[in-house]
């Protein structure tokens, strides 16, 4: 397998970074009037910028060799055709065919067996739940509970478009097991107004089940054992388990052996979200997923969205040797997406294994950690100016305002502010010159949104989501496995005794 360091231009990109040491961005600003234009691409409404990176014409040229070495276009159409590009598992990774609309369905095949027909039925059917839920007004709540894929994309995206809730119940999220988030959420809610989801695509992940059958004795208690059914749904191929646990036929809801965990919101997984914003919100959330899909799978790399960000962090982490990327929202709204992308990165790429079961000797994954901006300026902004530890940063701006406009006019001066001083720093005029001074030229993109809305979610999920597979091929590893995650559930296991629902 060709990859990291066997690649034929990676020597060549390590003498390149040795001479980019030198390289000062405000320098490369101000030498080409034109570089911001140069720098930055645009697609499904969403534009990238990375004029304020480390990186000059050669080093980009250079970059831009990468994806053809690896046969990066082999490797996108393989994820379209259906091939098992998650070797360690023999399976696929198909979370593309989710977001298909269903006038302009692909023939999409795993094994043979074309599948755009039944994705679309099983959407169709969560979608109608959902739009059942809201329209009948049995429930004022909805309670999610999942852990992992099956929480932090739906928390996540729910949080980003609550103006689109348009009068749907209240929707929460429980993922810990420790109790005291679920115990939160029953106080503020009322049994007979209460729906609750179960995600577990096994329906064996101990902490979904344990606050599961938690919630089922709170509705039992409350409106005896028979009411079960009328409050529970689930995402779940595990069909003697949902009996077991008592879910009704009609509030089941499928998940394939195709879609991981974290890359499933666009699945069933959605449904809260689905609940919470309606069906044709939900809609163009996919809408949205497809396009950047189809900017990913035809654009010459060098307009390609997905490829550029990977590229531009595959120089920071293995060649400027950045162990870190901040992710920055300056959006409220967008305060669980850096969680949300923690699990995307660092459960994806964070291996140390080639897909030909070899030890990888160069960086993978970086450390994915952030916050709103404008709280982390009074936070941890201190140590990204100034601090001896550095970090690439994507900064993500939203340009139509979400709340009030007085104080989104504030929250894009203070991003525009801090831009420019991540990049040009200042120096210091006082005796204490040099504690006042900050060297700029620190590495960063801004992601521009035109607005928060449905269809610009579904494209920077995406986004997002390709840059991981991209890097994953270039660093020659499998992004779909996490064997990982599975050895302290195992140890778990034999620890405690797995309590069934009769005693609780």
């Amino acid at each position: 397998m060709i990859a990291g360091p066997r690649t034929p231009v990676w020597s060549a990109l390590e003498t390149l970074a040795k001479r980019s040491q030198h390289l000062n961005v405000p320098t490369l600003l101000s030498q080409d009037l034109k570089r911001r234009e140069k720098y930055s691409c645009s697609a499904a409404g969403i534009e990238f910028n990375f004029s304020r990176q480390c990186i000059d014409d050669i080093v980009l040229e250079t970059l831009l060799q990468l994806p053809d070495i690896v046969d990066m276009g082999a490797a996108i159409q393989g994820m379209w055709h259906g091939d098992k590009i998650n070797v360690s598992e023999d399976r696929a990774a198909l979370h593309v065919a989710l977001r298909q609309p269903e006038n302009l369905l692909d023939e999409l095949k795993i094994g043979g067996t074309k599948i755009a027909a039944e994705v679309l039925t099983e959407r169709q059917r969560m979608l109608a739940y959902a739009e059942q839920v809201r329209h009948e007004r049995n429930f004022d709540t909805v309670i999610n509970i999942g852990i992992g894929g099956s929480d932090l994309g739906p928390a996540m995206a729910a949080r980003a478009l609550k103006e689109f809730c348009g009068g749907g119940p209240k929707v929460l999220f429980i993922s810990n097991v420790d109790g005291c988030a679920l115990a939160d959420a029953l106080e503020m809610s009322k049994p007979a107004r209460t729906l609750f989801i179960i995600c577990s695509k096994s329906f064996t992940t101990q902490e979904t089940l344990i606050n599961a059958y938690v919630a089922r004795e709170w509705i039992a208690a409350a409106l005896g054992s028979d009411a079960v059914p009328n409050h529970f749904a689930a995402v779940s191929v595990n069909v003697p388990a949902m009996d077991d646990f008592g879910i009704h036929p009609l509030a089941r809801f499928t998940l394939w052996d195709w879609v991981g965990g974290r890359y499933s919101l666009c699945s069933s997984i959605g449904l809260s979200v689905a609940i919470s914003i309606g069906a044709q919100n939900f809609e163009q959330l996919l809408a949205g997923a497809y396009s950047m899909d189809q900017h990913f799978r035809q654009a010459p790399w060098a307009e390609n969205l997905p490829v550029l960000m990977a590229l531009v962090g595959i120089w920071n982490i293995n060649f400027l040797h950045l162990p870190a990327l901040a992710i920055l929202p300056y959006a409220d709204r967008l305060s669980r997406w850096p969680a949300y992308l923690q699990q995307l990165e660092m459960e994806s790429n964070g291996k140390s294994v080639t897909k030909d079961n070899e030890a990888v000797t160069w960086s993978t994954a970086p450390i994915i950690w952030g916050e709103p901006g404008n709280n982390a300026q009074h936070s941890f902004f201190q140590m990204l100016h100034q601090g001896t530890l550095r970090s690439a940063l994507d900064m993500i701006l939203v340009k139509e305002a979400v709340g009030p406009g007085i104080q989104h006019q504030w929250s894009m001066a203070n991003a525009s502010a801090q831009i420019d001083a991540f990049t040009f720093g200042t120096q210091g005029n006082t005796e204490q010159a040099l504690a006042q001074t900050h060297l700029g030229s620190r590495p960063l993109s801004v992601i521009n949104l035109e607005a928060l809305t449905p269809q610009k979610l579904g494209a920077l999920i995406s986004l997002y989501e390709h840059k991981v597979y991209v890097q994953s091929i270039l660093w020659g590893i499998n992004a779909f496995d996490q064997f990982g995650v599975e050895l302290g559930k195992r140890l778990c296991a034999t620890q405690i005794t797995y309590p069934p629902a009769q005693s609780l």
